[in-house]
């Protein structure tokens, strides 16, 4: 089964109005490439993304749950992932991490990102199974991956059908690792040893 780093459609807010609309000027937004320009860029240049595995913590700050997302293939597979995106062209790595943390969990999820984001690990995607621990069959991605705490109400948007909340014993679990797209049930496992919770 090919894997890929998740690729939601544009947002309203790009100038896109739905299915078939033209691609926004770059007056309006000249971060926004067309879908044969990101092909290309993706022939020749690593991706840059955004990770962030939202959490739910105790009144002493101990993360109690992992929020991972449910989301059907274009072949009708289920899947698990976490939030992803790419950084766009003049974005804030904070900027990023919130714009898509709402945008797959919803306006009201309320992350808590910290002052100065710092990953608690870099992962790498290649298109060539083997080479790291990560694969994405479109392309050679870099990924700047975040633990994001939240505390508001989580409704899924984009292709994700749910969000699923596991213990950190579950979200370690070699059966979540095994629905999880592109490695990243090795992702979960790096977060909850960075959290000090992988027994």
């Amino acid at each position: 089964m090919a894997v890929r780093t998740p690729d939601p459609d544009p947002e309203p807010d790009d100038g896109i109005e739905g299915f078939g609309a033209a691609q926004p000027s770059r007056d309006s937004n000249p971060g926004w490439l067309s879908d044969f320009e990101l092909a290309e860029a993706r022939r020749h240049l690593p991706m840059l993304y955004v990770e962030a595995i939202p959490v739910r913590t105790d009144g002493s700050g101990q993360v109690t749950e992992i929020g991972i997302l449910l989301r059907s293939t274009p072949m009708g597979e289920m899947t698990r992932t976490i939030v992803s995106g790419r950084v766009r062209f003049g974005e804030t790595i904070r900027d990023a991490l919130f714009r898509h943390v709402e945008n797959d969990l919803g306006p009201m999820a309320f992350p808590l990102l910290p002052p100065q984001p710092l990953p608690f690990t870099v992962a790498e995607y290649f298109p060539i199974p083997g080479v790291s621990a990560y694969h994405d069959d479109r392309q050679h991605a870099v990924s700047l991956a975040y633990v994001v705490p939240v505390t508001g109400t989580c409704e899924p948007r984009q292709d994700a059908l749910e969000v699923t909340w596991f213990s950190p014993e579950a979200a370690a679990s070699d059966a979540v690792a095994a629905e999880m797209e592109g490695g990243r049930g090795t992702l979960i496992r790096l977060a909850l040893a960075n959290l000090g919770l992988l027994r």
